[in-house]
This record gives structure tokens, C-alpha cells and sequence, in this order.
């Protein structure tokens, strides 16, 4: 099974990316986009001056749990910069949802109260909400979150779109908000309060 394979079995089709997409970046962003990958992982991630972008990460059912995550986290840690990802809301349906969720917030991520973030998905032509997440070692604040997923958005989500999908992805400024008023509850919060 190819690396794509396993990420497009993994991730539900709503959020995966083409592989020709992927394909492109790794190559026309050599730069930016990255592959790391091993016969029980594989972490696609976009590395930017000030921030990091954690694309898809996986990692194959018969080692979770041995710290192969962990390390691939702390691995990028050690760049010293912000690490932004995007999780499916807490489904109280799915496990998964839920160890992915404690997964991030054992490895000193935070969510992101003040930025929605909401795309019509082209495979599915359905809404897709997501959660933000993020690591901020220098103490950056939520509004240099949204500044850097918008960045991100326009570089990676967004890199020749019409020419791979035959249609655009929805605007930056349509799909993230940011709100400095209206805080939600953590996900975080949500996963211990199921457990009650």
C-alpha cells in the first residue's frame, strides 16, 4: 500500500486532497511541502518562516500507541515554531475523533476558541467544519493563529485548484472567521465532559 493509499483509507474523503494535489506540492513547493513517511507512518506537513502546517498524519492501527505520533510531533517541535493543524469536531459516534483529540492535547496543543473554520468540501459538495489546533511555544495569540491558517490556506489548500479539481476551493475569507467575542467551549473540554 502506497502512501497515499493509507492516508485516503485513513481520513475521510472530505478532507483528502487529491493525490495529484499532493503530488504537485511535493513538487512545485519542494521547499514548503513535505513528506515523511515509513512503512507505519506517514506525516505530510508545510513548513513556512514563522509556522508549521500539520496536513494529515498517520499512523498505522497496529503500532499506535508505541510513541511513533509522539515523536513525529516532538520532531517538528524542535523547529521552534507554531504547529496549526485542523481536526474533525469531537464526534461522540467515532472513537477515533476523540483519541485524536487527546492524542494533541497531551502533546501541549491548544484549541483555537476564536477561529471557525468551514469549507464546502468539493469531493462531497458538502459543509466541512473542522477544528483549529495549535502549539505556540512563543506564547503567539490566536489572531497570529488565523493570520498563519490563512496563509496557509492560500498556499497549500488552495495551489492550483482549479487547474487539478476544475473548480476553486472557497475564499480565505469565506471559509475562516475570526472573532475575538464569541470564545466556544474547548473540544477538549467537550471529550472530558462525555466522560462523565
Amino acid at each position: 500500500m502506497d502512501w497515499y493509499e493509507k492516508l485516503s483509507r485513513y481520513f475521510p474523503v472530505e478532507e483528502m486532497k487529491s493525490k495529484e494535489h499532493m503530488q504537485v506540492l511535493l513538487q512545485e513547493k519542494a521547499d514548503v511541502y513535505f513528506k515523511d513517511e515509513s512503512e507505519d507512518h506517514v506525516l505530510m506537513y508545510a513548513e513556512f518562516d514563522h509556522f508549521l502546517f500539520i496536513d494529515y498524519l498517520y499512523v498505522a492501527g497496529k503500532t499506535r500507541g508505541k510513541g511513533i505520533g509522539g515523536k513525529l510531533i516532538d520532531k517538528l517541535k524542535q523547529k521552534g515554531k507554531p504547529i496549526l493543524l485542523e481536526v474533525e469536531p469531537l464526534q461522540y459516534d467515532d472513537t477515533d475523533s476523540e483519541k485524536r483529540l487527546r492524542f494533541y492535547e497531551r502533546h501541549g496543543f491548544q484549541h483555537a476558541q476564536m477561529i471557525g473554520y468551514n469549507r464546502r468540501s468539493l469531493a462531497t459538495d458538502k459543509e466541512n467544519p473542522m477544528e483549529i489546533l495549535y502549539w505556540a511555544p512563543n506564547g503567539e495569540t490566536e489572531e497570529q493563529i488565523f493570520e498563519a491558517m490563512r496563509d496557509m490556506y492560500e498556499q497549500i489548500h488552495t495551489y492550483k485548484d482549479e487547474q487539478l479539481y476544475g473548480q476553486p476551493y472557497q475564499l480565505a475569507d469565506e471559509v475562516l472567521t475570526f472573532s475575538s467575542t464569541a470564545a466556544k467551549d474547548s473540544i477538549f473540554d467537550k471529550a472530558k465532559q462525555k466522560e462523565k
